[in-house]
C-alpha cells in the first residue's frame, strides 16, 4: 500500500532494508530521581560494555515484559524494589554505537515510588551507586544515558543516537 492508495493518507512508503534487516536490542533503564539527583551507577572497569562510566540501572529483557524486566533488574543490581503501578516511559533512545552496530531500543522509566537503599549487588558490573544533581552530572557518563537525562528534563520522549 502506498500513501496514495491508503484513505486516511498515513501510510508509509515502501521502504527496501537491502537485505540488511537486524533485530534491536531492548535495553530497560531505571530513572530514580530525588531531591533534584538522579541515581547512577559507576561500571566496573572489566565489565563488557563502558567500562569506568556512569550509567542507569539498566538491563536486557529476556521472555518477559519491559516493565517486569525493570522490576526485576531493581531488585538484582540495587535491591530496590519498583511497584510495576508505579512505572512510567519517560525517555527512548534509539541508537547505534558505531557504524554497522547492532541497532538498541533504550528504554528510560520513571519510579515514582520505591522502596530499599541501593546498593551493589552485582560487583563485577558495578562498582558503586551515587546520587547526582542532574544539572551536574559526572563527566564520564554513558552518553545516551546523558541523552536520555536531557531529554527528560527538556520534556522530549525521543532522541537518536549514531545513526
Amino acid at each position: 500500500m502506498t500513501v496514495s492508495d491508503d484513505p486516511r493518507g498515513t501510510a508509509a512508503p515502501p521502504v527496501s532494508q537491502g537485505g540488511r534487516a537486524r533485530l534491536n536490542v531492548l535495553g530497560v533503564h531505571l530513572y530514580l530521581e530525588q531531591d533534584g539527583k538522579v541515581l547512577l551507577g559507576l561500571r566496573h572497569p572489566d565489565c563488557a560494555f563502558a567500562g569506568m562510566t556512569h550509567h542507569f540501572l539498566a538491563g536486557h529483557c529476556e521472555q518477559e515484559s519491559a516493565v517486569a524486566c525493570l522490576v526485576r533488574e531493581a531488585e538484582e543490581e540495587a535491591g530496590i524494589a519498583v511497584d510495576p503501578a508505579g512505572v512510567e516511559l519517560v525517555h527512548v533512545v534509539h541508537v547505534v554505537d558505531r557504524p554497522g552496530g547492532q541497532p538498541r531500543m533504550q528504554f528510560v522509566f520513571r519510579a515514582r515510588q520505591w522502596t530499599g537503599t541501593p546498593q551493589v549487588r552485582e560487583p563485577d558490573r558495578c562498582l558503586s551507586w551515587g546520587w547526582w544533581p542532574v544539572d551536574a552530572l559526572p563527566d564520564r557518563i554513558v552518553p545516551y544515558t546523558r541523552a536520555a537525562i536531557d531529554g527528560i528534563r527538556a520534556g522530549r520522549l525521543y532522541t537518536e543516537m549514531g545513526w
